[in-house]
């Protein structure tokens, strides 16, 4: 289901602690969270969470009311996301969904649409969502930006390293981002914040609305001391809150979150 190097990578069940201890993926986990709150339907609403790794969402999901099941490629990711309180998981393919039609009340893509190289793929993946959540539900579906490279390339001295410079220029003239070396995240798709929409329509749902998730804080000077603060941590929110559906600050952010909705 997944390329050999990019199952490798995710063997390595690194993905919660990216969320929790980094600050650039604290902030993303934040962000996502928030957004989660104000995008899904109200508890319990049933959840598919496509991708969910190792319940990272599911868990808090599940918390707060909701009856998440997760479907993932990885199998050290399933077993993880099954062992949390009021959380299932099954193996699965984004691309051929093992659900009935109409059977969610909302679909997270949290994950998948990153490693679907060609945009055929992606297209069978937004429409398998379609097919199993309910009329009116809600789709949200993550991707990386097409920028994300270089910018992560000055914050953490990639370019200083042979051959990145010419992976970055890869992914912003095609999308697709080839590493070779593990430290440059895996092989993936960098949408440009105008593909999500436009995929999402052609498999028949309603666009509703773009999100920057971290938008350009990610990279911010200090970002760990800002997130341990308190009061400069909800500074922070409030102003991406206030920006996430900027137009001219979608191509800063890591990742962008996309809505949409299965017409009643």
């Amino acid at each position: 289901m997944l390329a050999d190097e990019v199952l490798a990578y995710y063997r390595q069940l690194g993905e919660t602690d990216r969320l929790r201890v980094r600050a650039s993926g604290r902030l993303e986990f934040l962000r996502t969270w928030d957004l989660l709150g104000r995008l899904l339907p109200a508890p319990p609403a049933r959840v598919l969470d496509v991708g969910g790794a190792t319940g990272i969402y599911a868990g808090p999901l599940a918390a707060a009311g909701y009856r998440p099941h997760v479907v993932d490629p990885v199998p050290e990711h399933v077993d993880a996301a099954a062992a949390l309180p009021g959380v299932t998981a099954a193996l699965g393919d984004a691309r051929a969904l093992p659900e009935p039609d109409g059977s969610a009340d909302a679909v997270l893509l949290l994950g998948p649409l990153y490693h679907l190289l060609e945009r055929a793929d992606r297209g069978t993946a937004w429409r398998e969502a379609a097919r199993v959540v309910r009329p009116g539900g809600v789709v949200l579906a993550a991707t990386i930006s097409r920028f994300a490279s270089a910018f992560d390339g000055f914050a953490r001295d990639f370019y200083a390293e042979p051959g990145y410079a010419a992976v970055v220029d890869g992914a912003l003239r095609t999308g697709a981002h080839r590493p070779v070396a593990n430290a440059w995240f895996t092989t993936a798709y960098f949408h440009h914040p105008d593909e999500p929409p436009a995929e999402a329509a052609e498999a028949g749902l309603e666009p509703a609305g773009r999100y920057a998730i971290e938008g350009p804080g990610w990279h911010l000077p200090r970002l760990e001391a800002i997130l341990d603060d308190p009061r400069r941590r909800g500074q922070l929110m409030d102003f991406l809150r206030r920006v996430e559906s900027e137009p001219s600050l979608l191509g800063a952010t890591s990742h962008l979150l996309t809505a949409a909705r299965r017409r009643s």
